[in-house]
């Protein structure tokens, strides 16, 4: 499997693949990239293969969007993409599409970040530890950033 992942999210949940991907970058030295679902088709859909793992955020999809992220799983399926979905509780429909699936509880679109990216920060901390990395001692990294 190569190193790198992508990790795909819309609205409120762009940030959290933002974080989740920038996470497991700097503890588990695996590169990943977060997008907004809905540029997927400019670029990122061509490096999508059975070697390339991609994560997709699909938590409170009751709005207008909900068809649009499904519709962009399926690409991904299409290609033979190996899926990782986050989705609220009680969404059966991504159980037929994902390969792995994380179900999260409901909650008010504005507090699903907090809840999204715990599951994000679990994935690079057990990866990290998996590689053999050090998660208390990231190579490069500060624990706090200093001005000049």
């Amino acid at each position: 499997m190569r190193k790198i992942i992508k990790f795909l999210g819309r609205g409120y949940n762009f940030s959290v693949a933002l974080e989740g991907a920038l996470k497991l970058k700097e503890i588990s030295y695996i590169h990943a990239e977060g997008y907004p679902v809905a540029e997927m088709k400019h670029g990122p859909i061509a490096l999508i293969d059975q070697q390339m793992p991609t994560l997709v955020i699909a938590t409170n999809t009751e709005d207008i969007t909900y068809q649009k992220i499904l519709n962009n799983i399926e690409e991904i399926k299409a290609r033979g993409g190996h899926i990782i979905i986050l989705a609220t509780e009680g969404n059966e429909a991504m159980k037929d599409i994902a390969t792995e699936i994380i179900f999260l509880p409901k909650v008010a679109d504005f507090i699903s970040p907090i809840v999204n990216i715990i599951p994000l920060q679990l994935l690079a901390y057990y990866s990290a530890v998996n590689r053999g990395c050090n998660v208390d001692r990231p190579r490069n990294l500060a624990k706090s950033v200093t001005v000049e």
